[in-house]
C-alpha cells in the first residue's frame, strides 16, 4: 500500500561524557499520530554500515547524500513507473510496532538495485508521548496565534462596518438629489431629442436611396472579383495538396528516425552514467597513487640534487687540474730556457779556456787582463750558482705539484666511483617503487575480494539467522530476547544473571550462533535478529523445514575439515596479502559461504525535512 510519510533528519552533537556526533532519523505520518520509527546512528555504527552496505562517503557527507536520495524519491512518486522508491518493509503482516526497514530502491528494466536500507525501531510509550506532546504544543502555538489573527481582524472590521453605514447614509442623501436633477434634465432632453429625430429620418431616407445605388455598382465589381479570386485560390489549392503530400511522406520518415535516435540516446545515456561511477572510482585510486608518486618523486629529486652536486665538485676539480697543467707547462718552458742559457755559457768558457791556453806565454804581459778575466769568472760563476738554486727550487715546486695533481686524479675517480654507485642506486630505487606499485595493485585486488566476502558473509549471516528463528521459534518466545541495532545487524547481548552488563564482540554472538543445538536452552539468551528481506520471507518461511537437513550434514563435514562454498584460492595466505581480520575460522568454513558480489550504488548530494512517499509492498 502506498502511504505519505515526513522524514525528519537531525544531527545531535552529544558534550557529555564524550564530544561525538550523532544522525538522528524519523518517521512519522501526518494522518496518524501513533506512527513513530526512530533511528539513531553513531559514528562507530556508521563505519559498520559503511562496511556492509558498500558505501563509498563519509559520516560527515551521509546526511546529504541520503537526503538527495530522498528528494529523487520525491520526485519520481507522482510518475506511473517512477525509478526510485522508499519501501518500509515489515516483518509482520500489519505494521503492529515490529521493527521495520527502510529501503532506498532504484528501479530497471534488469533489476531492482538497493542502494540503502535501513533499520528502524518502533517509538516506546514514553518517546510516542513525548512526539505527541511536541505536536499537542505546536497546535497549541498555532491556536494561540490564530485567535490573537481573530481578535485583530474583527476590530478592524468593525471599525470598517461603523465607517460604511456613516458614509452609505451620506451618499443615499446624495443619491436623492440626484435623482430629482436627473428627472428635470431628461424631460428637457427628450423634447430636444423628438425634434432632432425627426429631422434626422428625412436626411435618412434622402441617404438611404444614394447607398442602395453605390451598393449595387459595388456589389457587381465584388462578384467579378469574387470568380477570379475563385479560380486563383483553386489552382493554389492543387498545389498546396501536393505539397503536404510530400510533407506527410517526410514527417513519417522523420519520426522513425527521432525513435530509432531515442533508442539510441538511452543506450548511451545508461553507459555515460556507468562511465562516470568507473571515472570516480578510478580517480578515487588516482590519487592514492599520485600521493605515492609525488613521495617517491621527492626522494628522487633530493638524490638528484646529490647527484648535480657531486657534478659540479667535479667541474671545480677539473678546472683545478688545468690550471695546474697550464702552471707546469709555464714551468717547464722555463727550465728550457735556463737549460739553453747554461750550455751557452758552458760553451763561452771553453772558448775561454782555449784562449787562456793559447795566451799563456803571455801571461806576463797580460796579467792585468786575466784579473779583469778573472773577476768576470767570478761573477759569472756566483751567477750560476744562483740560477742552479733557483732551478733546484722550481724543481721541488714541480714535484709538489706532481703530487697534487696525483692526488687530485685520484679524487676525480673517487667522485666518478661514487657517481656510479649513486646511479646504481637511483636505479635500485626506480626497480623498488615499481614492484611497490605492483605489490599496491594486488593489494587493492585482494581488498575488493575481501570486502566482497565480507559482505557475503554479512548476507549469509542474516539469512542463518532467520532460518534458526523459523526452526526454533519455542525458544526464542521461552526466554531468547534480542535487541536489534538500528543498523539490521544484532545488538551485542548482555548477560543479566551473572552482573556482565558490558557488551560482547559481535565476533562472539556470531561464533555463539554457530555452535550446535545441543546448546539451546531456556536460561541462555540468544540473538534474534530481524530480517531486511521483504518477499522472499514467506519463501524462507516454507522452506524453514528444509534447513534442517543440511545443520546435521554440516557438523560432519566441519569434523572432516571440509571447506565448502568459496573456492580454495579465497582461503591461502599470500605474504603481501592484508590480512581479514574480525573472522573467525568458523565463518570462513561454514557451509553457507557462496560466492556473492553485491552491486555498489552511489548516493548524490541535498538536506532538508521533507514528506516522502514510502512504498509498502504487500
Amino acid at each position: 500500500r502506498r502511504l505519505n510519510v515526513r522524514v525528519n533528519i537531525e544531527l545531535l552533537s552529544i558534550s557529555n561524557p564524550v564530544h561525538r556526533k550523532d544522525l538522528a532519523v524519523r518517521l512519522t505520518d501526518d494522518t496518524d499520530p501513533f506512527f513513530l520509527y526512530n533511528l539513531v546512528i553513531s559514528e562507530e555504527d556508521f563505519q559498520s554500515l559503511k562496511s556492509q552496505q558498500g558505501l563509498l562517503v563519509d559520516f560527515s557527507a551521509f546526511p546529504q547524500k541520503f537526503i538527495d536520495l530522498l528528494q529523487q524519491c520525491i520526485q519520481e512518486q507522482n510518475k506511473d513507473i517512477p525509478r526510485f522508491l522508499l519501501q518500509l518493509v515489515s516483518s509482520a503482516p500489519a505494521l503492529d510496532h515490529t521493527p521495520v526497514s527502510l529501503n532506498v530502491v532504484e528501479t530497471n528494466p534488469f533489476k531492482h538495485l538497493t542502494h540503502l536500507s535501513l533499520k528502524f525501531l518502533p517509538g516506546t510509550d514514553a518517546e510516542i508521548k513525548k512526539f505527541l506532546a511536541n505536536c499537542l504544543k505546536c497546535l497549541k502555538e498555532d491556536k494561540m496565534m490564530l485567535e490573537e489573527k481573530l481578535k485583530k481582524t474583527e476590530e478592524d472590521l468593525t471599525r470598517q462596518l461603523s465607517y460604511t453605514q456613516q458614509s452609505l447614509s451620506e451618499k443615499s442623501r446624495e443619491l436623492d438629489k440626484l435623482k430629482n436633477e436627473w428627472t428635470s434634465y431628461t424631460t428637457a432632453l427628450s423634447n430636444k431629442h423628438s425634434q432632432e429625430l425627426t429631422s434626422e429620418k428625412e436626411r435618412a431616407l434622402q441617404a438611404q436611396t444614394q447607398y442602395q445605388q453605390q451598393h449595387e455598382q459595388q456589389k457587381k465589381e465584388l462578384e467579378n472579383l469574387h470568380q477570379k479570386s475563385i479560380q486563383q485560390l483553386q489552382n493554389r489549392l492543387s498545389e498546396l495538396e501536393v505539397i503536404n503530400k510530400d510533407l506527410t511522406e517526410r514527417r513519417y520518415k522523420g519520426d522513425s528516425t527521432v525513435r530509432e535516435l531515442k533508442a539510441k540516446l538511452s543506450g548511451l545515456e545508461d553507459e555515460c552514467q556507468r562511465a562516470k561511477q568507473e571515472v570516480l572510482s578510478l580517480r578515487r585510486e588516482n590519487t592514492t597513487l599520485d600521493a605515492e608518486c609525488h613521495e617517491k618523486e621527492k626522494l628522487i629529486n633530493q638524490l638528484q640534487t646529490r647527484v648535480a652536486v657531486l657534478e659540479q665538485e667535479i667541474k671545480d676539480k677539473d678546472q683545478l687540474v688545468t690550471r695546474t697543467k697550464e702552471v707546469l707547462d709555464a714551468t717547464q718552458e722555463q727550465k728550457v730556457i735556463l737549460e739553453e742559457s747554461t750550455e751557452e755559457k758552458q760553451k763561452h768558457i771553453e772558448k775561454l779556456e782555449t784562449t787562456i791556453k793559447s795566451l799563456s806565454a803571455e801571461l806576463l804581459k797580460a796579467n792585468e787582463i786575466i784579473k779583469k778575466l778573472q773577476g768576470d769568472l767570478k761573477t759569472l760563476m756566483s751567477k750560476l750558482k744562483l740560477k742552479n738554486t733557483v732551478t733546484i727550487q722550481q724543481e721541488k715546486l714541480l714535484a709538489e705539484k706532481e703530487e697534487k695533481l696525483q692526488k687530485e686524479q685520484r679524487e676525480s675517480q673517487e667522485m666518478g666511483e661514487s657517481l656510479r654507485m649513486k646511479e646504481q642506486e637511483v636505479c635500485k630505487l626506480q626497480e623498488q617503487l615499481e614492484s611497490t606499485i605492483q605489490k599496491l595493485e594486488e593489494s587493492k585486488q585482494l581488498l575488493k575480494t575481501n570486502e566482497n566476502v565480507i559482505t557475503w558473509l554479512n548476507r549469509q549471516l542474516s539469512e542463518v539467522q532467520m532460518a534458526k528463528k523459523l526452526d526454533t521459534p519455542a525458544s526464542a518466545h521461552a526466554g531468547g530476547r534480542a535487541a536489534v541495532s538500528p543498523l539490521g545487524m544484532p545488538d551485542r547481548p548482555s548477560f543479566h544473571s551473572s552482573g556482565i552488563s558490558h557488551p560482547i564482540s559481535p565476533l562472539y554472538a556470531f561464533q555463539n550462533f554457530l555452535e550446535p543445538t545441543h546448546s539451546k536452552n531456556g536460561n541462555s539468551q540468544c540473538a534474534v535478529p530481524k530480517v531486511h528481506l521483504n518477499s522472499q520471507l514467506s519463501k524462507l518461511s516454507r522452506c524453514s523445514d528444509a534447513h534442517t537437513v543440511p545443520a546435521a550434514s554440516h557438523t560432519a563435514n566441519k569434523e572432516n575439515g571440509d571447506q565448502l562454498g568459496l573456492e580454495p584460492k579465497y582461503f591461502k595466505k599470500k605474504d603481501d596479502s592484508i590480512p581479514l581480520r574480525g573472522l573467525s575460522q568458523n565463518t570462513l568454513n561454514s557451509e553457507y559461504l557462496r560466492p556473492y558480489l553485491p552491486a555498489k550504488a552511489q548516493p548524490s548530494p541535498k538536506a532538508a525535512a521533507a514528506p516522502a512517499s514510502a512504498y509498502f509492498p504487500g
